[in-house]
């Protein structure tokens, strides 16, 4: 029911009340509160570059995706009372040829919000002849453009465009390496010159290199085909490409990988070394690919501690 008030000597209208000010305990939820993750394409309403004009095929089942054409990106904000200004991009694996969306993305943005990090999970176009002019810059132009797109919105999202890095596992591990070992080139149209290296790397259990005697044969295939140029195996091989300008890594591995040899992460290690690039590295013993040997725990404290010392997070 709408009640007026009126004063019955003037027959003026009594003014409203002032409203009430946010109670604490209100300010404290707002605060607190999770954002709702969003999903955004990431290259907005402008044309896919390196697309040929195919139907949409993608299957998303039980956490992972293939034949992915649309890629996009979901953005995971900290609540206000925990933000720390940084943001990592994260790549999930899948040997180039799926992507693992739940445990290497989604798993790990609710990790990175949890200590105040804002998170970006992209879905990254899988090369194939079928959909690309060249299957192998693909992925490459995607990450690319994330960075970019996470740059522009810094401001909007409250984040330190000099506390951008990427988090990569296997395949996604490559990825992060290639953004990180690739950024003096724009593969993508980007007029306003943002700047498209990463701050920082992690890579778990990532497929660096594209030799055929160490490398993921799987990967390789997916991303250079099934004969690649000497030209091509050298570009792709990411610790060939560092130099002292590739943003600091951490690097994190099983000693007892069945499906990455160890030797790639250790190659990636002793090139960024040899070029006074800050590195750190763990290797545990036991763990495999996927670390399905080790409590999530185990690992995770070790990416928050030194995001915490080198980064300022929490």
């Amino acid at each position: 029911m709408l009640v007026l008030s009126v004063s019955m000597a003037d027959g003026q209208q009594t003014p409203a009340p002032s409203q009430q000010s946010p109670s604490p305990f209100s300010i404290v939820i707002e605060e607190t509160r999770l954002p709702e993750p969003q999903i955004l394409p990431l290259y907005g309403t402008a044309p896919i570059p390196n697309s040929k004009p195919v139907p949409d095929q993608e299957v998303d089942e039980g956490g992972s995706a293939s034949n992915v054409t649309r890629p996009t990106i979901q953005v995971f904000l900290p609540a206000k009372a925990k933000a720390n200004g940084a943001g990592v991009l994260v790549f999930p694996g899948g040997g180039y040829s799926g992507l693992a969306i739940e445990r290497e993305g989604v798993w790990i943005a609710q990790f990175l919000q949890d200590h105040g990090t804002a998170a970006f999970v992209v879905k990254y176009r899988l090369p194939s002849d079928a959909t690309m002019e060249d299957k192998s810059i693909g992925p490459l132009q995607d990450g690319q453009q994330a960075i970019r797109l996470v740059r522009q919105h810094a401001a909007e999202w409250k984040l330190d465009p000099a506390r951008i890095g990427v988090w990569g596992f296997s395949a996604g591990g490559h990825l992060a390496a290639t953004l990180g070992t690739h950024f003096d080139k724009a593969y993508i149209p980007n007029p306003d010159g943002v700047s498209l290296r990463p701050d920082f790397m992690i890579l778990v259990y990532p497929v660096i290199t594209m030799d055929p005697a160490v490398g993921h044969a799987g990967t390789r295939k997916a991303l250079l085909g099934d004969n690649p140029t000497d030209d091509q195996v050298k570009l792709f091989s990411d610790e060939l490409q560092v130099t002292k300008k590739t943003p600091p890594a951490l690097i994190l591995l099983a000693a007892d990988d069945h499906l990455v040899d160890a030797d790639n992460s250790i190659r990636f290690f002793e090139a960024l070394r040899h070029r006074e690039v800050p590195v750190d590295m763990t290797i545990f013993h036991a763990g495999d690919h996927g670390f399905f040997l080790l409590t999530r725990d185990t690992w995770l404290e070790i990416v928050a501690r030194w995001m915490e010392k080198n980064y300022g997070t929490r």
